[in-house]
């Protein structure tokens, strides 16, 4: 398969999972409305579903940004190349991750960094 059949065939995945997580969203998004008690008794589960789907929502909302970027990126012919180095991100990677924006080494390399950057805290007991 050339690569430009690829995208092609990423483009559709990408374009169906975005239809699929916006209406996960707005199923998500009409749960939120409705009502709430007004004093709900502390350890409620209708509280704790609704923290749980603010959080789902979150995340929705961030994969759909980043389907979005993939999308936008394939209609500028920019698809698949790492942002970073700007050399090919491996077919393999872009099939687990089709919103992948960088190639695997630089990856590693910026995820080696974030750690390398984090504060390490003592835990005084």
């Amino acid at each position: 398969m050339s690569r430009e059949d690829f995208v092609v065939k990423e483009q559709i995945k990408l374009q169906q999972a975005r239809v699929q997580i916006a209406e996960e969203l707005e199923n998500l998004r009409e749960l939120m409305q409705a009502e709430v008690d007004v004093e709900p008794d502390e350890g409620d589960a209708e509280i704790f579903e609704r923290e749980k789907n603010a959080a789902l929502i979150a995340v929705l909302e961030r994969k759909l940004g980043d389907i979005d970027a993939a999308l936008r990126s394939i209609e500028k012919g920019q698809y698949g190349t790492c942002e970073r180095c700007g050399k090919p991100i491996e077919i393999e990677r872009l099939e687990v991750k089709p919103d992948a924006t960088l190639c695997l080494n630089c990856q590693q390399e910026v995820e080696r960094l974030s750690r390398r950057n984090r504060p390490t805290r003592q835990i005084e007991w």
